[in-house]
């Protein structure tokens, strides 16, 4: 596996039905309303089918670090409600596949992510900073479990005022974490030094 190679693997349980799992998150255009520290922009360049296969979808994303990501996505498979796949390309390339499993009262959502980051940050730095970004993935995947569940107490709320009492989902991120990119540059930096010098 190439330093820039990544494969996350996320679960999920969540109170709910996968029908309810299916529509939040097969509704593409909405993930920048239930998901925004995440998604940014969205933009879809193709409809698909009556399932869905085929629909692109162009996103613009960030996580916790302060650097933004440009990619797109094509469903190329759904199951509806039990999951989709789709391949991805632009900053990194790949494939997601998303699976959904009905476990009594409780959906149990498997997020499998094997990219390649191509985006000229991530590339160079990979062999170094692996951890970070990979930690990167796993805050964005948290705040999408924090938005999903959010998102479907809106939608199962009676009245505007329930409505009104569920929080928003969280935003995305301070520039705090550009302090914390700084500094890991600065020690990768003195790190490929130390390893220029031992060659």
């Amino acid at each position: 596996m190439a330093s820039n190679d990544y494969h996350f693997i996320t679960h999920w349980h969540i109170d709910g039905t996968v029908e309810e799992v299916a529509e939040v998150l097969g509704d593409a255009l909405s993930l920048t309303r239930w998901w925004p520290a995440v998604y940014l922009a969205i933009k879809e360049i193709a409809p698909g089918d009556e399932n869905g296969v085929g629909r692109v979808i162009d996103l613009y994303t960030k996580g916790w670090l302060p650097y933004t990501l440009r990619w797109s996505f094509r469903v190329t498979e759904s199951s509806y409600p039990h999951g989709f796949s789709l391949e991805a390309w632009g900053d990194f390339n790949g494939r997601g596949i998303w699976t959904l499993t009905q476990e009594g009262a409780q959906v149990y959502i498997v997020y499998d992510w094997k990219i390649r980051a191509d985006k000229p940050l991530l590339r160079t730095f990979s062999f170094l900073l692996k951890p970070i970004f990979a930690a990167n993935h796993r805050w964005a995947m948290a705040k999408g479990e924090e938005s999903l569940r959010l998102e479907l107490a809106r939608r199962r709320a009676n009245t505007a005022a329930e409505r009104a009492s569920i929080p928003p989902p969280p935003g995305p991120s301070s520039a705090y974490p550009f302090y914390l990119l700084l500094v890991a540059v600065a020690i990768a930096g003195m790190l490929l030094l130390i390893r220029c010098k031992d060659r």
